[in-house]
Parts: structure tokens; sequence; C-alpha cells
């Protein structure tokens, strides 16, 4: 049986909310808190399977109140309801440790789904949020532009953002000026870049003159 603690300042809300979570057969507790101190107090005094926690609390917000239930009870699982949608809160609540995230425009099934999953120790998110996650980590996994260099372009990227002349570096690597000003063709393209200011810039930006 899951009992579960629900956190809303809105009667109207928890009461709508109630009457969805009744029609679940193996919810044996509903407990209702309407702001951030009696959903602590709650927590101290009973147990529960899960928090179903709204993210816009009267005297402190939902995340704060999530990451304060984490610190305390990392085991227990927090379910976002908010009228927020995915894109202002969903990936910073889930980051904070809540097991999932739903808008309160959720069809009253899916919410039922949620709670099922979560208290089965899994979590829950929408294709959605699952998109957006993705992209996420796609974004701050990507390599930075200079990875997709050579060997041989790196150097030349290097020679060129010390000031040395094709002629120079042709002289250097024993090639001819006109092969070396199509690796910098390469290089200015791999990089994104116009001209051999933007690759100096770029070279001291990302420290790569001393690599």
């Amino acid at each position: 049986m899951i009992k579960i603690l629900l956190v809303d300042d809105h009667p109207i809300v928890r009461e709508g909310i109630i009457k969805i979570l009744h029609r679940q057969a193996n919810i044996e507790t509903i407990a209702e808190a309407q702001n951030s101190k009696e959903a602590i107090d709650f927590l101290k005094t009973s147990g529960f399977d899960i928090v179903i926690l709204d993210i816009s609390l009267p005297d402190k917000s939902g995340l704060l109140t999530l990451e304060q239930i984490k610190q305390v009870y990392p085991g227990l699982p927090v379910l976002i309801l908010s009228m927020y949608p995915e894109e202002e809160y969903a990936i910073q609540s889930l980051k904070s440790g809540a097991s999932g995230y739903l808008t309160k425009k959720a069809l009253p099934e899916e919410l039922l789904k949620a709670i099922t999953k979560i208290t089965s120790g899994g979590k829950y998110i929408t294709n959605s949020l699952a998109e957006k996650l993705a992209t996420e980590v796609n974004t701050r996994t990507e390599k930075p532009l200079y990875k997709k260099l050579t060997k041989r372009e790196f150097h030349i990227m290097g020679m060129i953002a010390s000031g040395k002349t094709p002629k120079e570096i042709a002289e250097i690597l024993n090639l001819s000026v006109r092969t070396i000003n199509t690796y910098r063709s390469n290089i200015l393209d791999k990089l994104q870049l116009k001209n051999n200011a933007e690759m100096v810039r770029y070279a001291i930006e990302n420290n790569l003159l001393d690599k």
C-alpha cells in the first residue's frame, strides 16, 4: 500500500488531486500539507512512500523544499507537480533529486502512472522531457571544435596563431605554401572562423598555444 504526502497550498487543487489518487486501490494514506514547513513536520513524524510536491509554495520554493527533503531523506522519492511548463523547471528539478516532473495540465491517468513507476523505484519523465534531457546531454558532452582537427592541422593552427607566415610554416614543415594555405582553409572551416585574426583569438581563448 502506498502512503502519499501531498504538498500544495491550494485547497481546491489538493481536493482534485486527492480524488484522482483515490482511483488507485493501492493508495492507503494521503496526508496534506499546504506549505514547506508543514511538509517537513509531516516527514518528521510519519513515513511516506512518495511526496507529491508543488514547485510554488508560500513559505519556501518547491525546489528548496525538494533539496531539504533529499538531504534528510535521500531515499524518499519526490514527484514535482507544477503549473509551470517543463522547459522552466523540469531539468533543474531532476538535477535536484526529483524522481519525476509533471505539469498540472497532465491527464489524471498520467499522474497515477507516474506514482506507480516512482514508488516501484523508477523515474518518470514525459517523452518531451526525455528529448530535452537528451539535447542537454549532447550539448554538454559535445567535443570542442578544435578536437576535429588532425594533428597536422592542430600544429599548423598553432604556428599561424603564433604569427608565422605561410612561407615560414612551409619551410619548417618542408611543404609548399599552397599546401599550407589549403591546411589553413580547412582549419578555418572546421573551427567555423573567417580569418587569421579570429584564429588567434580562438587559440588564446581556448588556451591552445601552450598545448
